[in-house]
């Protein structure tokens, strides 16, 4: 089972208005964690998404301004943790292809639908709070 962890809720007051009304945002992290240890988060899921766009590390790797190898470490740790995200083929004369696995496209699109709702409720909330 892999669950959600909310890392912190905070709130910024607004330099543009002053003691009346302060404007408050709600800014959030989360994150999916198996067996107490983090899987996939916002760079993990923006690297997924970059893999299935460029169909390559190293290209979507340049995509998001990170190396190669970092992508590549963060891509086994996930696996270590959750089981195959990536199919990787060796380059060749026209260079290596890398495909979401069905894991990887499903986590992925898990991740995106828990951003989109938490995005959906953090905007009632501040809405709450300008009142």
């Amino acid at each position: 089972m892999i669950s959600c962890s909310v890392c912190r809720i905070v709130l910024i007051q607004s330099e543009s208005k002053k003691p009346e009304g302060y404007m408050m945002e709600l800014k959030y992290r989360f994150w999916f964690e198996k067996d107490g240890k983090p899987v996939l988060g916002r760079g993990g899921a923006s690297i997924l998404q970059a893999i299935d766009e460029y169909g390559s590390i190293s290209d979507a790797a340049k995509s998001l301004g990170m190396s190669y190898r970092f992508v590549w470490n963060y891509l086994d740790k996930i696996e270590n943790r959750l089981g195959k995200v990536v199919d990787k083929e060796r380059g060749g004369k026209k260079g290596g292809k890398t495909t979401l696995t069905p894991l990887g496209r499903e986590i992925l699109q898990k991740y995106l639908e828990v951003e989109k709702k938490l995005g959906e409720i953090s905007k009632g909330l501040e809405l709450d709070l300008i009142k």
